[in-house]
């Protein structure tokens, strides 16, 4: 039997499938396992290059495999597409994925250890609160608008409709209504608990985070940011700069160019959602503290506010931000003041 060198392992919840070849691309074997099989199969097996799909439980796997002895790569699904030929099947799937592997200029992701994705999900369960939190509070305002009870957006807006309902004189809402908004009031507390608990539990492990805290120092970088980025950067000399990490959280305008012209559109929106509206959020702060204390002292800002809308000057910002936070990862660097600042 020839020697495995290189495996493509198409990952799955309960049937995985393997495409191996030798050292000359043969295929070797080819065949299902389930999944209280996989280890054992590769415990048979010399060192091999594996190649994975990025996608859910990859990191798990990878982290196995590597435990074994065998050379674990992570590729984005979107790179590994263009070598599936014609119909789409696990077989097909896997051989791809057993080509792409082999390709020198293909893009890998970093495995990620338990607490990196242990602090991924963390933020995960805190923003999906969060979204919940506000489809509750949208629920309780448009319930009461429909019996006439508004009050001004906001938290202390909420808290006034919530007093409505608990007042058992309001005559303008009625029982069955007064008990269902009632019951939205109990588990919108319920999940403003959870939500500063999980606040609370963020800022510790943005403590026990040396690079966390490195990142906390750059303007519009809070411990929920910086957490994220070291959560969810394994490795950031993967990026070859700080204007390709950029790209990957998607502050980055698209591009439609052709025959030497460049044609430049909105930003591309690749990459980490998340990450994103943190940065956005971060640079709205920069920009919301530049005009109440004044802009002189940041040249570069006053210069764009002054001749783009605060919003685009802002993903303008979030770009800059992000390639400094990829700096001073990559590097293992501290923020320095620029300056003008440090005058």
């Amino acid at each position: 039997m020839q020697t495995i060198t290189t495996i493509g392992l198409d990952i799955a919840k309960s049937v995985f499938q393997v495409h191996d070849v030798d050292a000359d691309g043969r295929v070797v074997v080819r065949r299902q396992l389930k999944r209280r099989y996989v280890l054992a199969f590769f415990q048979k097996l010399p060192p091999c290059l594996v190649g994975i799909e990025a996608c859910a439980s990859a990191h798990h796997w990878s982290r196995e495999l590597q435990a074994l002895g065998h050379t674990a790569k992570l590729m984005p699904p979107a790179y590994v597409k263009p070598y599936v030929k014609r119909h789409k099947n696990d077989a097909t799937d896997a051989e791809a994925i057993c080509e792409a592997v082999t390709r020198a200029n293909m893009r890998f992701v970093a495995t990620k250890t338990p607490e990196q994705q242990s602090c991924l999900t963390l933020h995960r369960t805190r923003h999906l609160l969060m979204r919940q939190q506000t489809s509750v509070i949208n629920a309780i305002r448009s319930h009461l608008a429909e019996f006439g009870i508004v009050a001004p957006v906001g938290r202390n807006g909420v808290e006034q409709l919530l007093g409505v309902v608990a007042d058992s004189n309001e005559k303008r809402l009625p029982e069955i209504a007064r008990a269902c908004v009632a019951a939205l009031g109990a588990q919108l507390r319920v999940l403003k608990v959870q939500i500063l608990e999980f606040d609370r539990m963020i800022r510790a492990w943005h403590r026990s985070s040396e690079a966390s805290k490195r990142l906390d120092q750059v303007p519009g970088v809070g411990p929920v940011l910086a957490t994220a980025l070291v959560a969810s950067v394994a490795d950031p000399r993967a990026f070859r700069s700080g204007r390709d990490f950029s790209a990957w959280i998607g502050l980055v305008p698209k591009q439609h160019s052709s025959g030497g012209k460049d044609r430049l559109g909105s930003i591309s929106k690749q990459g980490d959602r998340y990450l994103r509206s943190l940065f956005v959020a971060g640079a709205l702060s920069v920009i919301r503290y530049a005009k109440i204390h004044g802009t002189k002292h940041r040249p570069w800002l006053t210069a764009l506010l002054a001749r783009r809308p605060t919003k685009v000057a802002a993903i303008a910002l979030a770009n800059k931000l992000a390639r400094m936070a990829w700096a001073m990862m990559a590097r293992g660097e501290r923020y320095r003041r620029p300056a003008a600042l440090a005058a």
